[in-house]
Protein backbone atom coordinates (compact mmCIF):
# COMPACT_ATOMS: atom_id res chain seq x y z
CA UNK A 1 0.00 0.00 0.00
CA UNK A 2 3.06 2.26 1.02
CA UNK A 3 4.51 1.93 -2.46
CA UNK A 4 1.49 2.53 -4.21
CA UNK A 5 0.21 5.58 -2.25
CA UNK A 6 3.89 7.11 -3.14
CA UNK A 7 2.94 6.31 -7.23
CA UNK A 8 -0.36 8.27 -6.86
CA UNK A 9 1.06 10.81 -5.28
CA UNK A 10 3.89 11.13 -7.43
CA UNK A 11 1.69 11.00 -10.26
CA UNK A 12 -0.38 13.99 -9.12
CA UNK A 13 3.18 16.20 -8.07
CA UNK A 14 4.47 15.57 -12.04
CA UNK A 15 0.71 17.22 -12.88
CA UNK A 16 1.55 19.97 -10.77
CA UNK A 17 5.09 20.10 -11.73
CA UNK A 18 3.88 20.42 -15.79
CA UNK A 19 1.00 22.74 -15.18
CA UNK A 20 3.27 25.11 -13.20
CA UNK A 21 5.76 24.66 -15.95
CA UNK A 22 3.79 25.48 -18.78
CA UNK A 23 2.45 28.42 -16.53
CA UNK A 24 5.91 29.62 -15.35
CA UNK A 25 6.60 29.85 -19.73
CA UNK A 26 3.69 31.70 -20.63
CA UNK A 27 4.08 34.21 -18.10
CA UNK A 28 7.55 34.77 -19.25
CA UNK A 29 7.45 34.58 -22.60
CA UNK A 30 8.73 37.44 -24.34
CA UNK A 31 5.55 36.84 -27.19
CA UNK A 32 3.19 37.68 -24.27
CA UNK A 33 2.79 41.52 -23.60
CA UNK A 34 2.26 41.40 -19.82
CA UNK A 35 5.32 39.47 -19.63
CA UNK A 36 7.43 42.32 -17.80
CA UNK A 37 4.36 43.89 -16.18
CA UNK A 38 3.48 44.29 -12.51
CA UNK A 39 3.98 41.59 -10.47
CA UNK A 40 4.28 38.82 -13.36
CA UNK A 41 7.61 38.22 -13.16
CA UNK A 42 7.72 37.75 -9.62
CA UNK A 43 4.85 34.69 -10.62
CA UNK A 44 6.71 33.27 -13.34
CA UNK A 45 9.73 32.65 -10.79
CA UNK A 46 7.19 31.22 -8.28
CA UNK A 47 5.67 28.62 -10.55
CA UNK A 48 9.62 28.09 -11.84
CA UNK A 49 10.14 27.03 -8.49
CA UNK A 50 7.37 25.22 -8.00
CA UNK A 51 7.45 23.07 -11.22
CA UNK A 52 11.38 22.41 -9.93
CA UNK A 53 10.20 21.38 -6.37
CA UNK A 54 7.20 19.28 -7.52
CA UNK A 55 9.08 17.46 -10.25
CA UNK A 56 10.11 13.72 -9.88
CA UNK A 57 13.79 12.25 -11.38
CA UNK A 58 15.18 9.49 -12.76
CA UNK A 59 18.62 8.35 -12.99
CA UNK A 60 20.86 10.79 -13.77
CA UNK A 61 24.15 10.33 -16.04
CA UNK A 62 27.49 11.28 -14.79
CA UNK A 63 27.97 13.52 -17.61
CA UNK A 64 31.85 13.65 -17.04
CA UNK A 65 33.51 14.77 -20.77
CA UNK A 66 36.22 16.41 -19.97
CA UNK A 67 39.06 17.05 -16.99
CA UNK A 68 41.78 19.21 -16.87
CA UNK A 69 44.75 17.94 -15.24
CA UNK A 70 48.85 18.91 -15.06
CA UNK A 71 47.57 21.79 -16.71
CA UNK A 72 46.19 20.10 -20.11
CA UNK A 73 42.72 19.15 -20.68
CA UNK A 74 41.75 15.76 -21.28
CA UNK A 75 38.71 13.90 -22.87
CA UNK A 76 37.31 11.58 -20.57
CA UNK A 77 36.34 7.74 -21.26
CA UNK A 78 33.38 6.31 -19.28
CA UNK A 79 33.13 2.58 -19.58
CA UNK A 80 30.79 -0.08 -17.82
CA UNK A 81 33.52 -2.55 -17.44
CA UNK A 82 32.13 -5.42 -14.77
CA UNK A 83 28.27 -5.94 -14.65
CA UNK A 84 26.50 -7.38 -11.90
CA UNK A 85 22.92 -7.75 -10.82
CA UNK A 86 22.94 -5.57 -7.97
CA UNK A 87 25.14 -3.02 -9.32
CA UNK A 88 28.04 -2.46 -11.95
CA UNK A 89 32.10 -0.99 -11.71
CA UNK A 90 32.37 1.89 -13.32
CA UNK A 91 35.34 3.18 -14.95
CA UNK A 92 36.83 7.18 -15.68
CA UNK A 93 39.73 7.64 -17.59
CA UNK A 94 42.15 10.61 -18.96
CA UNK A 95 41.96 9.59 -22.87
CA UNK A 96 45.93 9.47 -24.23
CA UNK A 97 47.10 9.06 -20.23
CA UNK A 98 45.20 6.30 -18.36
CA UNK A 99 45.71 3.93 -21.76
CA UNK A 100 49.26 4.75 -22.48
CA UNK A 101 51.64 2.49 -20.48
CA UNK A 102 54.08 4.82 -20.14
CA UNK A 103 51.37 7.48 -18.31
CA UNK A 104 49.88 5.50 -16.36
CA UNK A 105 48.18 5.94 -12.96
CA UNK A 106 47.45 4.95 -9.69
CA UNK A 107 43.61 3.32 -9.87
CA UNK A 108 41.20 4.50 -7.11
CA UNK A 109 38.10 2.76 -6.50
CA UNK A 110 35.31 5.21 -5.20
CA UNK A 111 32.85 3.28 -3.33
CA UNK A 112 29.47 5.10 -3.39
CA UNK A 113 26.65 4.65 -0.76
CA UNK A 114 23.39 2.41 -1.05
CA UNK A 115 21.34 4.58 0.68
CA UNK A 116 18.88 5.91 -1.46
CA UNK A 117 20.88 8.48 -3.86
CA UNK A 118 22.64 7.16 -6.93
CA UNK A 119 26.10 6.90 -6.88
CA UNK A 120 26.19 10.03 -9.29
CA UNK A 121 25.70 11.96 -6.17
CA UNK A 122 29.62 11.49 -6.08
CA UNK A 123 30.12 13.01 -9.57
CA UNK A 124 32.20 16.01 -7.66
CA UNK A 125 34.58 13.30 -5.79
CA UNK A 126 34.63 11.37 -9.07
CA UNK A 127 35.88 14.84 -10.98
CA UNK A 128 38.58 16.01 -8.51
CA UNK A 129 39.34 12.21 -8.16
CA UNK A 130 40.43 12.15 -12.19
CA UNK A 131 42.64 14.56 -11.96
CA UNK A 132 45.13 12.39 -9.98
CA UNK A 133 43.74 8.71 -10.50
CA UNK A 134 42.44 6.11 -12.99
CA UNK A 135 39.35 6.22 -11.14
CA UNK A 136 36.70 3.23 -10.55
CA UNK A 137 33.47 3.33 -8.99
CA UNK A 138 30.57 1.10 -7.83
CA UNK A 139 27.20 2.29 -9.69
CA UNK A 140 24.66 0.49 -7.01
CA UNK A 141 21.41 -0.40 -8.88
CA UNK A 142 17.96 0.96 -8.18
CA UNK A 143 16.46 -2.42 -6.46
CA UNK A 144 13.26 -1.65 -7.67
CA UNK A 145 14.65 -2.67 -10.96
CA UNK A 146 16.42 -5.81 -10.09
CA UNK A 147 14.14 -9.21 -10.66
CA UNK A 148 13.65 -11.26 -7.92
CA UNK A 149 15.66 -14.03 -9.36
CA UNK A 150 18.62 -12.45 -9.15
CA UNK A 151 18.23 -13.26 -5.23
CA UNK A 152 19.06 -11.66 -2.29
CA UNK A 153 21.48 -8.72 -1.62
CA UNK A 154 22.49 -7.95 1.84
CA UNK A 155 25.74 -6.39 3.68
CA UNK A 156 27.38 -9.64 2.72
CA UNK A 157 27.00 -9.64 -0.80
CA UNK A 158 27.96 -6.08 -1.11
CA UNK A 159 31.56 -7.03 1.00
CA UNK A 160 31.81 -9.49 -2.21
CA UNK A 161 30.90 -6.98 -4.59
CA UNK A 162 33.87 -4.93 -3.01
CA UNK A 163 36.24 -7.55 -2.95
CA UNK A 164 35.43 -8.75 -7.02
CA UNK A 165 36.12 -5.55 -8.16
CA UNK A 166 39.22 -4.80 -6.10
CA UNK A 167 40.32 -8.40 -7.44
CA UNK A 168 39.40 -7.04 -10.86
CA UNK A 169 41.42 -4.00 -10.82
CA UNK A 170 44.05 -5.24 -9.84
CA UNK A 171 44.56 -7.92 -12.55
CA UNK A 172 44.02 -5.07 -15.17
CA UNK A 173 48.17 -4.16 -13.86
CA UNK A 174 49.16 -7.28 -11.94
CA UNK A 175 51.22 -6.54 -9.18
CA UNK A 176 50.00 -2.78 -8.52
CA UNK A 177 47.78 -2.65 -5.71
CA UNK A 178 44.69 -0.92 -6.01
CA UNK A 179 43.54 2.55 -3.70
CA UNK A 180 39.91 2.40 -2.40
CA UNK A 181 37.79 5.61 -0.86
CA UNK A 182 34.89 4.86 0.67
CA UNK A 183 32.22 7.55 1.64
CA UNK A 184 29.78 7.38 4.38
CA UNK A 185 27.68 4.09 5.13
CA UNK A 186 30.31 1.94 2.84
CA UNK A 187 32.92 2.47 5.03
CA UNK A 188 31.83 -0.55 7.02
CA UNK A 189 31.67 -2.95 4.29
CA UNK A 190 35.06 -1.04 2.75
CA UNK A 191 36.92 -1.68 6.33
CA UNK A 192 35.55 -5.19 6.30
CA UNK A 193 36.59 -5.84 3.06
CA UNK A 194 40.07 -4.81 3.09
CA UNK A 195 40.13 -6.31 6.89
CA UNK A 196 39.55 -9.70 5.05
CA UNK A 197 41.73 -9.58 2.49
CA UNK A 198 44.84 -8.78 4.27
CA UNK A 199 43.64 -11.50 6.55
CA UNK A 200 43.30 -13.53 3.33
CA UNK A 201 46.86 -12.20 2.07
CA UNK A 202 45.24 -11.13 -0.98
CA UNK A 203 47.23 -9.41 -3.85
CA UNK A 204 43.94 -7.04 -4.45
CA UNK A 205 44.10 -6.05 -0.94
CA UNK A 206 43.85 -1.94 -1.42
CA UNK A 207 47.30 -0.01 -0.63
CA UNK A 208 45.76 2.31 1.17
CA UNK A 209 41.89 2.91 2.20
CA UNK A 210 40.24 6.38 2.90
CA UNK A 211 37.07 6.36 4.67
CA UNK A 212 35.25 9.75 5.08
CA UNK A 213 32.35 10.26 7.19
CA UNK A 214 31.36 6.67 8.09
CA UNK A 215 29.20 4.75 10.65
CA UNK A 216 32.33 2.69 12.09
CA UNK A 217 31.30 2.84 15.59
CA UNK A 218 28.07 5.40 16.32
CA UNK A 219 28.48 5.12 20.06
CA UNK A 220 31.19 8.07 19.63
CA UNK A 221 29.31 11.35 19.21
CA UNK A 222 25.94 9.72 18.06
CA UNK A 223 23.37 12.17 16.09
CA UNK A 224 19.70 12.24 15.40
CA UNK A 225 20.33 9.22 12.31
CA UNK A 226 22.06 6.98 15.34
CA UNK A 227 19.62 7.76 17.91
CA UNK A 228 16.86 6.56 15.53
CA UNK A 229 18.01 3.47 14.58
CA UNK A 230 19.29 2.82 18.32
CA UNK A 231 15.43 3.16 19.99
CA UNK A 232 13.19 1.05 18.06
CA UNK A 233 13.74 -2.75 17.82
CA UNK A 234 15.00 -4.32 14.28
CA UNK A 235 11.20 -5.53 13.90
CA UNK A 236 9.85 -1.95 13.74
CA UNK A 237 12.06 -1.16 11.39
CA UNK A 238 10.89 -4.70 9.23
CA UNK A 239 7.20 -3.75 9.71
CA UNK A 240 7.21 -0.33 9.54
CA UNK A 241 9.69 0.88 6.46
CA UNK A 242 9.61 -2.08 4.84
CA UNK A 243 8.03 -2.72 1.06
CA UNK A 244 7.10 -4.64 -1.53
CA UNK A 245 7.57 -3.41 -4.78
CA UNK A 246 4.85 -3.39 -7.05
CA UNK A 247 4.05 -4.87 -10.43
CA UNK A 248 4.58 -2.11 -12.70
CA UNK A 249 8.56 -2.59 -11.86
CA UNK A 250 11.13 -5.34 -13.14
CA UNK A 251 11.93 -6.25 -9.23
CA UNK A 252 8.16 -7.07 -8.66
CA UNK A 253 8.18 -8.58 -5.47
CA UNK A 254 11.09 -7.59 -4.24
CA UNK A 255 11.17 -6.28 -0.33
CA UNK A 256 13.28 -2.89 -0.23
CA UNK A 257 13.18 0.13 1.84
CA UNK A 258 11.81 2.80 -0.83
CA UNK A 259 14.53 5.60 -1.87
CA UNK A 260 11.75 7.98 -1.43
CA UNK A 261 11.54 7.39 2.62
CA UNK A 262 14.85 7.23 2.49
CA UNK A 263 14.51 11.28 0.77
CA UNK A 264 12.07 12.05 3.12
CA UNK A 265 13.82 11.65 6.34
CA UNK A 266 16.70 13.30 5.35
CA UNK A 267 14.97 15.99 4.08
CA UNK A 268 12.84 16.33 7.04
CA UNK A 269 16.14 16.54 9.07
CA UNK A 270 16.97 19.91 7.59
CA UNK A 271 13.52 20.96 6.64
CA UNK A 272 14.14 24.83 7.34
CA UNK A 273 17.25 24.56 5.30
CA UNK A 274 15.78 22.87 2.29
CA UNK A 275 12.83 25.53 2.01
CA UNK A 276 15.46 28.30 2.58
CA UNK A 277 17.55 27.11 -0.28
CA UNK A 278 14.26 27.33 -2.33
CA UNK A 279 13.61 30.86 -1.52
CA UNK A 280 17.02 31.53 -2.54
CA UNK A 281 16.67 30.32 -5.56
CA UNK A 282 13.47 32.24 -6.04
CA UNK A 283 15.72 35.30 -5.03
CA UNK A 284 18.33 34.79 -7.19
CA UNK A 285 15.66 34.10 -10.63
CA UNK A 286 13.87 37.53 -9.62
CA UNK A 287 17.26 39.50 -9.57
CA UNK A 288 18.17 37.67 -12.54
CA UNK A 289 21.01 35.62 -11.01
CA UNK A 290 20.57 32.76 -13.47
CA UNK A 291 23.70 30.64 -12.10
CA UNK A 292 23.29 30.68 -9.00
CA UNK A 293 18.88 29.71 -9.45
CA UNK A 294 20.93 27.03 -11.42
CA UNK A 295 23.42 25.83 -9.14
CA UNK A 296 20.47 24.87 -6.44
CA UNK A 297 18.28 23.40 -9.13
CA UNK A 298 21.12 20.97 -10.02
CA UNK A 299 22.01 20.19 -6.43
CA UNK A 300 18.39 19.25 -5.74
CA UNK A 301 17.82 17.04 -9.34
CA UNK A 302 21.21 14.52 -7.84
CA UNK A 303 19.63 14.91 -4.16
CA UNK A 304 16.30 14.11 -4.78
CA UNK A 305 17.27 10.88 -7.89
CA UNK A 306 16.21 8.27 -5.48
CA UNK A 307 16.82 4.92 -5.94
CA UNK A 308 15.49 1.81 -3.93
CA UNK A 309 17.51 -0.65 -1.65
CA UNK A 310 16.72 -3.85 -0.58
CA UNK A 311 15.41 -4.91 2.93
CA UNK A 312 17.85 -7.20 3.69
CA UNK A 313 20.48 -4.93 3.10
CA UNK A 314 19.24 -2.24 5.09
CA UNK A 315 18.12 -4.57 8.19
CA UNK A 316 21.45 -5.89 8.28
CA UNK A 317 23.23 -2.58 8.19
CA UNK A 318 20.83 -1.16 10.78
CA UNK A 319 21.16 -4.34 12.77
CA UNK A 320 25.10 -5.27 12.46
CA UNK A 321 26.49 -1.51 12.33
CA UNK A 322 23.92 0.75 14.87
CA UNK A 323 22.29 -1.34 17.51
CA UNK A 324 24.73 -4.46 17.84
CA UNK A 325 27.73 -2.22 17.29
CA UNK A 326 29.62 -5.55 15.68
CA UNK A 327 32.44 -3.82 13.46
CA UNK A 328 34.45 -2.02 16.94
CA UNK A 329 32.58 -5.08 19.00
CA UNK A 330 34.93 -7.67 16.63
CA UNK A 331 32.01 -9.59 16.44
CA UNK A 332 31.20 -9.34 12.93
CA UNK A 333 30.66 -11.69 10.83
CA UNK A 334 31.13 -11.67 6.92
CA UNK A 335 29.01 -15.02 5.67
CA UNK A 336 29.91 -17.27 8.46
CA UNK A 337 33.63 -16.08 8.99
CA UNK A 338 35.00 -13.21 11.83
CA UNK A 339 36.64 -10.52 10.30
CA UNK A 340 39.34 -10.17 12.36
CA UNK A 341 40.42 -6.41 12.42
CA UNK A 342 43.55 -7.07 14.69
CA UNK A 343 44.83 -9.33 10.75
CA UNK A 344 44.94 -5.61 9.32
CA UNK A 345 48.59 -4.84 8.69
CA UNK A 346 49.11 -4.22 5.27
CA UNK A 347 46.55 -1.29 3.84
CA UNK A 348 47.47 2.12 5.32
CA UNK A 349 44.46 3.55 6.23
CA UNK A 350 43.05 7.49 6.38
CA UNK A 351 40.28 8.50 8.17
CA UNK A 352 38.22 11.52 7.36
CA UNK A 353 35.38 13.41 9.63
CA UNK A 354 34.01 16.90 9.02
CA UNK A 355 33.80 19.13 11.98
CA UNK A 356 29.92 19.65 11.23
CA UNK A 357 28.56 16.31 10.43
CA UNK A 358 25.31 15.45 11.34
CA UNK A 359 24.78 12.39 9.89
CA UNK A 360 28.46 10.38 11.30
CA UNK A 361 29.43 12.30 14.33
CA UNK A 362 33.00 13.24 15.39
CA UNK A 363 34.77 9.96 16.32
CA UNK A 364 33.01 7.69 14.18
CA UNK A 365 35.68 6.97 11.31
CA UNK A 366 38.21 7.20 13.50
CA UNK A 367 37.52 4.66 15.78
CA UNK A 368 38.52 2.83 12.65
CA UNK A 369 42.55 3.58 13.31
CA UNK A 370 42.31 2.20 17.30
CA UNK A 371 40.14 -0.69 16.12
CA UNK A 372 43.60 -1.94 14.06
CA UNK A 373 46.49 -2.68 16.71
CA UNK A 374 48.45 -4.75 14.00
CA UNK A 375 48.64 -2.01 11.71
CA UNK A 376 51.85 0.51 12.43
CA UNK A 377 50.68 3.91 13.45
CA UNK A 378 52.83 5.52 10.20
CA UNK A 379 50.16 4.20 8.27
CA UNK A 380 47.81 5.80 9.99
CA UNK A 381 46.13 8.95 9.27
CA UNK A 382 43.35 11.23 10.63
CA UNK A 383 42.24 14.28 9.31
CA UNK A 384 39.26 16.72 10.43
CA UNK A 385 37.91 19.04 7.52
CA UNK A 386 37.05 22.35 9.82
CA UNK A 387 33.44 23.95 8.82
CA UNK A 388 32.44 20.60 6.72
CA UNK A 389 29.50 19.23 7.33
CA UNK A 390 28.71 16.19 6.03
CA UNK A 391 28.63 16.98 1.95
CA UNK A 392 31.52 19.30 2.30
CA UNK A 393 34.11 16.12 2.81
CA UNK A 394 33.20 15.33 -0.49
CA UNK A 395 31.84 17.49 -2.23
CA UNK A 396 31.85 21.27 -3.30
CA UNK A 397 35.25 23.57 -2.95
CA UNK A 398 35.92 22.92 0.46
CA UNK A 399 36.73 18.77 -1.13
CA UNK A 400 37.77 19.80 -4.09
CA UNK A 401 40.43 22.35 -2.07
CA UNK A 402 41.13 20.85 1.36
CA UNK A 403 40.45 17.48 1.53
CA UNK A 404 41.14 15.89 -1.68
CA UNK A 405 44.71 17.34 -1.15
CA UNK A 406 44.87 15.03 2.13
CA UNK A 407 43.74 12.27 0.00
CA UNK A 408 46.47 12.70 -2.83
CA UNK A 409 48.98 12.95 -0.39
CA UNK A 410 48.25 10.13 2.21
CA UNK A 411 48.17 7.87 -1.15
CA UNK A 412 51.57 9.05 -2.94
CA UNK A 413 53.01 8.05 0.72
CA UNK A 414 51.74 4.47 0.72
CA UNK A 415 51.56 3.55 -3.09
Amino acid sequence: MLYHAYEIQRSWMNSVSSMAAISASVLSNTANPFAKMGAMPMAANALDVLAHATASYGKPAFGITEIESGGKLYPVIEATVVNRPFGDLKRFRLDGVDDNAETKRPKMLIVAPMSGHYATLLRGTVERMLKSYEVYITDWADAATVPVHEGDFDLDTYIDYLMDFLGYIEEQQPGTRPHMLAVCQPSVPAFAATALLNQHKSPAAPATLTMMGGPIDTRESPTSVNDHAMKRPIEWFRQTVITTVPKQYRGAGRKVYPGFMQLNAFMSMNLRSHMMSHYEMFKHLTSGDDASAQATKDFYDEYRSVCDMTAEFYLQTVEEVFQKHSIPNGTFEHKGEVVDLTKLTDTALLAIEGERDDISGLGQTRAALKLTPGLNEDKKRYYMAEGAGHYGIFNGSRWRDKVAPVVEEFVAAHS
